[in-house]
């Protein structure tokens, strides 16, 4: 008898024990909330070499730019104790998303129709467009219609590299880079005629001393809005995005962050 009842105890506490971890770790799953919304920490990929949205810090291997900060600004809105900036190439970050290695993705990502098949996009947080730069002593390249028989560079991956694939049937030879900044050095060292990337960048790339060498053609190609890429697995991470993307603009974060990087404040 006493050992069918020192059993029975055995038994009630294993079954307490198991229901005891089921409640606790099942509970985000049964309350519906999504676990990366219950994190410390957000996970951010970045291909770090796309000033001034991400860049690493003079002398220093810690990254700054526009994204990171506003991704910064994000995470503490949304309630996370800080976020974990990783650097990646740019062509591996949906598919690092995609298997849970990043929580989201933040590196200029234009959101199109292609990229939505994939992923979800925040709502846009940034205005953009591709650019056209060529060297400074160019006087043959008024337009994108002047590159036929020219060798343009561009950044793998982008939606640079893509509109100078469709140029290709002009007669125009495309090198891709892994960054935007190998593309600019392929035109100073005179290996392409012309670059073409998003037009920020190359303004950015302009003012911090590109301008000796190279100058912009026009006005800009395209028209194309940056989102922060989330797996389609997290529809509740994508939504806490937009919403706390929407706080940043009504307490005036968003404009401050703004008008440090681009010099003006957001067109309304």
């Amino acid at each position: 008898m006493k050992k069918l009842t020192a059993l029975l105890a055995v038994f009630v506490l294993a079954v307490g024990l198991l229901a005891a971890g089921c409640g606790g770790g099942d509970k985000k799953a049964a309350d519906g909330k999504d676990p990366i919304l219950a994190k410390d920490e957000l996970i951010v990929g970045t291909e770090p070499s796309f000033a001034p949205f991400e860049f690493p810090k003079k002398n220093s291997e810690e990254l700054t730019g526009f994204d990171i900060e506003l991704i910064q600004a994000l995470a503490k809105d949304m309630g996370y104790k800080k976020a974990t900036i990783k650097s990646m190439g740019f062509d591996a970050l949906i598919p690092a998303v995609n298997t849970g290695n990043l929580d989201v993705g933040m590196s200029g990502f234009t959101i199109t129709e292609e990229r939505k098949k994939q992923v979800l996009f925040s709502q846009p947080y940034y205005k953009a467009g591709l650019g056209l730069v060529v060297r400074k002593e160019n006087t043959d390249v008024k337009s994108v219609d002047d590159l036929k028989g020219k060798t343009v560079a561009v950044q793998l991956g982008t939606t640079g590299a893509l509109y100078a694939e469709k140029l290709k049937d002009k007669g125009v030879t495309v090198k891709t880079f892994n960054t935007s900044d190998l593309a600019c050095m392929e035109l100073k060292n005179k290996g392409a005629d012309a670059v073409i990337s998003d037009k920020p960048v190359l303004q950015y790339f302009l003012a911090q001393g590109g301008s000796g060498y190279a100058k912009m053609i026009g006005t800009g190609l395209t028209t194309e809005d940056y989102g922060i890429v989330v797996s389609k697995k997290h529809p509740q991470l994508q939504a806490a995005l937009d919403k706390s993307l929407d706080n940043l603009k009504k307490n005036g974060e968003y404009d401050k962050l703004y008008e440090k990087w681009f010099g003006e404040k957001p067109a309304k």
